[in-house]
């Protein structure tokens, strides 16, 4: 009888040690659910970021391809184009310059 009582003393305090155990565990759970919000919001700042790095990439590479250009712009806002009249030019290569001429000066107008 005692080494009975013995065993069921033995098993009882195994059997205390399991519960704490799972209650543990369990609670290791809720935590784990509970920063579930936490990692949301951690990767929606993740996208902002990534996104707000390429944005700025793209303004800087943007401001790289227009500072080499605006040199030749302003200079050739300073150069005239004159065609001469001459009665041999057929229309269309007359009006093929004058629509080169206008998108010169909308270019040399849209940089002022």
């Amino acid at each position: 009888m005692v080494d009975r009582r013995a065993d069921v003393e033995k098993l009882h305090v195994e059997l205390q040690g399991r519960c704490y155990d799972m209650e543990y565990a369990a609670g290791a759970i809720k935590t784990i659910k509970n920063a579930d919000e936490t990692f949301d919001n951690i990767r929606e700042n993740l996208k902002n970021a990534i996104f707000l790095k390429q944005q700025l990439k793209y303004e800087e590479s943007r401001k790289k391809k227009t500072n080499p250009s605006s040199v030749y712009k302003r200079l050739s806002a300073h150069i005239t184009l004159d065609l001469p009249e001459l009665p041999e030019l057929s229309d269309v290569v007359r009006e093929t310059a004058n629509r080169v001429e206008s998108i010169m000066n909308k270019a040399t107008h849209s940089n002022v």
